[in-house]
C-alpha cells in the first residue's frame, strides 16, 4: 500500500506540519505503512479559501455541468480496483462483500443526484408574475429559485468508509447544490479517504471544474478550526452525540452562525405486536437477532430496543432471542475505540440495578460479543437516560409492557430516533394506531414489517430525524431531499429577463418545462400566461 499522506488543497499536494498520524490494521492494530501530515491552520485556511475561490465559480455552471461532474465522480469511483477494496478492509475490518457492494451504494448515490440536476427539480422555482393593475397596490414581478450556501465542511463517518465519508452523501449533497467541500477525513480510514480522493480530483479535472472544487485535510485537530472559519457556511457530520453536539455548538457560537447537519445517535425501537408475536414469534425472533449483529452492530439504525406487551409468547420470544444472540460469532469492530466503547456501554447496563443481562458472552478480547438485556419499563417511563444512549455495536435492550396503554406511554418517553419499526400483522394495527401516531411524532422513517438496518438511497428516503437522532430534524443525509440542506433561497422583484437564471427566464423555453414538471400548477398556469 503506498500513500503520500498529504492534505489535499486547490488540486494540490499540501504537507506543511510535521505531526504525523497514521492507519491502523482494524484486526492486528499494528500501523499499516506511510504516514499522514495532520494538517496546519495555515493549510486548513488554505483549503477554505480554495473552496471559497471556487464556489462563485461552480454555482454559475449550468446544472447539466455539474451532473457531468458527479457522474464522473461515480465511474472513478467504479474503477476502484480489488486493491483499494483489500486497502478497506484492513483499515475497517468490514468484509470485502460490504466493501465493494458500498462502493456501489456511493457511485449510485452520486448518479443520483446527477439525476436530480439534470431534472431541475431542485430549484423549486416559483413566479409571481405582475399585476400591475391590482387595486389597491399593484404586485411586483417575483421570481424565486434557490442556490447554494457556499462552501461545506464535511466530517467522514466510521463506519461507512465510502457511503458517509470522502465521496459519500454529504459530499454528493454538497456538490449538486453548487457548493464546494472541504472534506475532514475520518482517522479511521486515512488510505481509503486518500484513493478516493484522488478518484474526485481525476473527475474535477476530466470535467474541467473549477479549481478547489474538493479539499481534504488529515488529523485529529482540525474540526474546531475548519467549522470555525468564516468561509465554511454549512457542516455535515454523521458520528458520535457528543462530537455533533461539540460541532453545533461551535457553529451557534460563531460571529456568523452556521447550520450543522449532524447525524448523531438513535436506539431505533422494535415494536412486536401480539398477533404478529403469535402468528411468527419464532421467525422475528431469529430475523431481529441477524439485525441485531449485521455488521457487528456498527449502523446508526441498528435496532437498540426491542418493545413487546407482556405475554407468554412474547416472554417465550425473549428466549428465542436470546438462544439466537448466544449462538453468533464475535466480530472484530472497526478500530480499538469503538470497541472500548462498545465496552465501556456494556459496563454501564451491567452496572444498573434495573438493568438484567440475559444473553450474550461476557466481553474480552479484541472483539466484540452479541448482547441481550431486559430492563424494567419503569425505566423507560422515568426518561432514564441510559435507556435513551445508543450503544453502538451488537447489543439490544427487550422491555415488556403491561398494556396497550403503557406501550404508548413508554413510545411518547422516547427522545427522537432515525427509525421506528412495528411488526405487526393486520390485526393489530387498528388496536394500536395511536402508537403508530405517536411514533411518527418521535422518528424520522417509520416501518411496518421490516428491519431498520437497511437504508435505501431513492428520492423518498429520510435518514433523519428530532434530536438526538439528528441536529435538524427537517433534514436527511440520505435520499435526494438532502440537497435541501445545501440551498436557500433568492427572490428577484422587477429583474430584466437577462440577468435572471435561466430557469427562471421567460426567454428560457426549457424554463416553461421545468416549472410545468418541478412547481405548483398555479405558478407554472401563470407562467404561461
Amino acid at each position: 500500500m503506498h500513500v503520500s499522506g498529504y492534505n489535499c488543497i486547490a488540486g494540490q499536494r499540501s504537507a506543511q506540519g510535521q505531526t504525523l498520524v497514521y492507519s491502523i490494521d482494524a484486526h492486528t492494530g499494528e500501523r499499516l505503512p506511510g504516514a499522514f501530515h495532520q494538517a496546519t491552520l495555515d493549510e486548513v485556511d488554505a483549503a477554505v479559501a480554495a473552496a471559497s475561490a471556487a464556489f462563485p465559480l461552480y454555482r454559475q455552471l449550468p446544472a447539466t455541468r455539474r451532473a457531468e461532474f458527479i457522474e464522473a465522480i461515480a465511474e472513478e469511483l467504479d474503477r476502484l480496483d480489488d486493491d483499494f477494496i483489500a486497502l478497506t478492509c484492513q483499515e475497517t475490518a468490514l468484509p470485502s462483500a460490504r466493501i465493494v457492494g458500498e462502493r456501489g451504494r456511493t457511485s449510485g448515490q452520486m448518479r443520483l443526484f446527477a439525476q436530480v440536476l439534470r431534472r431541475g427539480d431542485f430549484y423549486s422555482a416559483r413566479i409571481d408574475q405582475a399585476l400591475p393593475t391590482r387595486t389597491p397596490l399593484p404586485r411586483p414581478d417575483l421570481r424565486q429559485y434557490r442556490i447554494g450556501v457556499g462552501p461545506v465542511a464535511v466530517f467522514g463517518a466510521s463506519n461507512f468508509p465510502l457511503a458517509f465519508s470522502t465521496a459519500g452523501g454529504d459530499t454528493a449533497a454538497a456538490l449538486a447544490a453548487g457548493c464546494p467541500v472541504v472534506f475532514k477525513a475520518h482517522s479511521g480510514h486515512m488510505a481509503t479517504a486518500e484513493r478516493v480522493a484522488e478518484a474526485l480530483i481525476r473527475a474535477a479535472e476530466r470535467t474541467n471544474m473549477p479549481v478547489g472544487v474538493f479539499n481534504m485535510i488529515f488529523g485529529s485537530g482540525v474540526g474546531e478550526a475548519l467549522v470555525k472559519h468564516p468561509g465554511i457556511q454549512a457542516v455535515g457530520f454523521t458520528g458520535s452525540l457528543k462530537g455533533g453536539r461539540a460541532l453545533c455548538d461551535i457553529a451557534a457560537a460563531r460571529p456568523h452562525p452556521i447550520p450543522v447537519f449532524a447525524e448523531m445517535s438513535s436506539i431505533n425501537p422494535v415494536l412486536v405486536l401480539p398477533q404478529a408475536l403469535e402468528t411468527r414469534g419464532a421467525q422475528i425472533a431469529k430475523e431481529l437477532c441477524g439485525s441485531v449483529v449485521q455488521g457487528c452492530g456498527q449502523f446508526c439504525t441498528n435496532p437498540g430496543l426491542v418493545l413487546g406487551i407482556r405475554s407468554a409468547a412474547f416472554t417465550a420470544f425473549i428466549e428465542q432471542l436470546g438462544g439466537h444472540l448466544a449462538e453468533q460469532a464475535p466480530q472484530t469492530m472497526l478500530n480499538a475505540g469503538t470497541l472500548t466503547s462498545y465496552s465501556k456501554g456494556l459496563q454501564a447496563l451491567l452496572a444498573h440495578p434495573g438493568i438484567e443481562h440475559l444473553s450474550g458472552q461476557a466481553q474480552a478480547g479484541n472483539q466484540a460479543q452479541p448482547q441481550l438485556f431486559g430492563a424494567d419499563v419503569s425505566l423507560l417511563l422515568e426518561q432514564n437516560e441510559l435507556l435513551q444512549e445508543e450503544v453502538f455495536g451488537p447489543c439490544t435492550i427487550v422491555i415488556q409492557v403491561a398494556d396497550e396503554a403503557e406501550l404508548l406511554r413508554a413510545v411518547r418517553a422516547l427522545h427522537g430516533q432515525l427509525t421506528a419499526t412495528l411488526l405487526a400483522d393486520e390485526q393489530d394495527l387498528p388496536t394500536f394506531a395511536l402508537v403508530f401516531g405517536a411514533l411518527e411524532e418521535r422518528v424520522g422513517r417509520v416501518l411496518v414489517n421490516g428491519y431498520p438496518t437497511g437504508v435505501e438511497v431513492c428520492d423518498a428516503m429520510v435518514h433523519g430525524g428530532p434530536y438526538p437522532a439528528t441536529s435538524d430534524a427537517r433534514g436527511t443525509s440520505v435520499g435526494t431531499l438532502a440537497i435541501d440542506r445545501f440551498l436557500r433561497p433568492v427572490c428577484y422583484q422587477n429583474v430584466p429577463d437577462s440577468l435572471l437564471p435561466a430557469a427562471l427566464q421567460d426567454a428560457n423555453p426549457l424554463g416553461i418545462q421545468r416549472l410545468l414538471d418541478g412547481i405548483p400548477s398555479t405558478a407554472a398556469l401563470s407562467r404561461l400566461t
